[in-house]
């Protein structure tokens, strides 16, 4: 310790020196020995924190000589404030709204996803003990854990980003975690038109859909914008009808007035007490639901979301993993055989094509943009599913970074329920795309 504080002066402005983070460590060790003291409610108060940080330096000046600037040690202060009870390191970042996901690759490595491309910061944790302290601080606040036994673990942070972890013997390089930003923001309709994530006419058709209780299946990869286009397809919903989400974390934020949220429960250490998706997409038939709203299907519970489209819960919607609307019926086919394999499969089928209209597929480009790439509507025709297009995102060419470049068009086909739309009193208006229109 004595090394420590003669260090060189520029050594310890270093904010990524090893003097300057062996100091914070010690002053953060010994505000930590408070936990198991009387004074431990005083670390939940940013103003007490920096009392005894003003303290212990006081000694450290007493006793060693130890002298800070005013930056430095406001810095110094910051730093052990978010090691305590914030996001640490991680604590710029999570203020950069153009940030999507961090991605922490052991201690010494942090890369951001900023504006749709990969970069590595000059970031850090101290160590591996640090990252885990971390990790185990985050997650414990919702009575998870992870070790050994459970290597793999799911958080939501308090801002609603998720947070995922997993460490060795998983991953041998170290803890790895991985962070989903979710912004507070809440991108209407008309901002995803306005970002050319869709064209007025596309989200015409989308609206009118909606509001005529068709189910719809939301489909692309990671960060593709599935989840912001369910958020924004929800103002359709009339305000009249309830709604029931069912997610594994919580994350969609409906632009309706009558929304009852359903999130899983993992397990205990003793592995009880798991409440899984399936479980509570049947709840949910028991709660009054007009419509049912699966954040994302992946596993058995899509044959129980599909048996719920098919028993009056008209106009649900969901999202899933799939690269094109053709992949989307296969593996909507496959995780209903996981629900009961002994379901034939051309009755799986059937069930799919009487359940799900249509299918909107989206993808991020590389330079971060979000665009819908195909709307279809569902058929079966010989016993197969079919999709048939109903408009499309065109590529007209590649600007110079060499990312497509393009418009969205319709394919020239009426949509099949703009029939069943006009029975119910529906209509499109020209001159208000955006609005379905309900005819007295």
């Amino acid at each position: 310790m004595l090394n420590l504080l003669r260090s060189s002066e520029s050594d310890r402005h270093d904010a990524h020196g090893t003097s300057f983070r062996q100091l914070r460590q010690h002053i953060h060790g010994r505000l930590i020995g408070l936990l198991d003291g009387d004074d431990a409610d005083l670390l939940d108060r940013a103003d007490s924190v920096r009392e005894r940080i003003g303290d212990i330096l006081a000694e450290l000046s007493d006793e060693h000589g130890l002298k800070l600037g005013l930056a430095e040690r406001d810095r110094l202060e910051s730093e052990i404030i978010e090691d305590l009870g914030g996001m640490g390191p991680l604590a710029s970042l999570m203020l950069d709204r153009r940030i999507t996901d961090i991605l922490i690759n052991g201690a010494e490595e942090i890369w951001v996803d900023r504006c749709g491309q990969l970069e590595k910061t000059e970031l850090r944790f101290d160590d591996e003990p640090h990252l885990r302290r971390f990790v185990d601080r985050v997650i414990a606040l919702q009575g998870r854990q992870l070790d050994a036994r459970h290597p793999m673990v799911d958080a939501r942070l308090p801002d609603g980003s998720r947070l995922h972890a997993v460490i060795p013997p998983l991953c041998p390089r170290g803890t790895v975690v991985s962070i989903r930003r979710f912004h507070n923001e809440t991108l209407s309709a008309d901002d995803l038109v306005t970002r050319g994530m869709l064209d007025a006419e596309m989200l015409a058709v989308l609206a009118l859909a909606v509001r005529s209780g068709q189910n719809i299946v939301i489909a692309g990869g990671a960060g593709s914008g599935k989840t912001t286009l369910l958020n924004a397809l929800s103002r359709y919903v009339p305000a009249g009808e309830r709604i029931i989400t069912v997610e594994e974390t919580a994350e969609l934020k409906l632009s309706h007035p009558h929304v009852i949220p359903l999130e899983t429960r993992p397990g205990n250490a003793e592995g009880q007490g798991q409440v899984s998706l399936r479980e509570l997409v049947r709840t949910a038939l028991r709660m009054r639901a007009d419509r049912i709203i699966v954040g994302e299907v992946r596993g058995e519970e899509v044959l129980d979301m599909l048996q719920a489209m098919n028993v009056g819960h008209d106009g649900s919607l969901t999202t899933v993993h799939a690269n094109s609307p053709q992949d989307v019926l296969r593996r909507l086919e496959a995780l209903a055989h996981m629900g009961d394999a002994a379901l034939p499969r051309e009755s799986i089928r059937d069930i799919i094509a009487s359940a799900v209209q249509l299918v909107v597929q989206v993808m991020r480009f590389g330079n971060g943009q979000r665009r819908i790439v195909s709307l279809c509507e569902v058929h079966e025709c010989d016993g197969q599913l079919l999709t048939r297009e109903l408009h499309r995102f065109r590529c007209h060419g590649h600007d110079e970074q060499g990312f497509p470049l393009g418009t969205h068009e319709s394919c020239g086909v009426s949509p099949q329920f703009m029939q069943q739309a006009a029975t119910m009193g529906y209509t499109l208006q020209a001159s208000t795309p955006t609005e379905p229109r309900r005819v007295a």
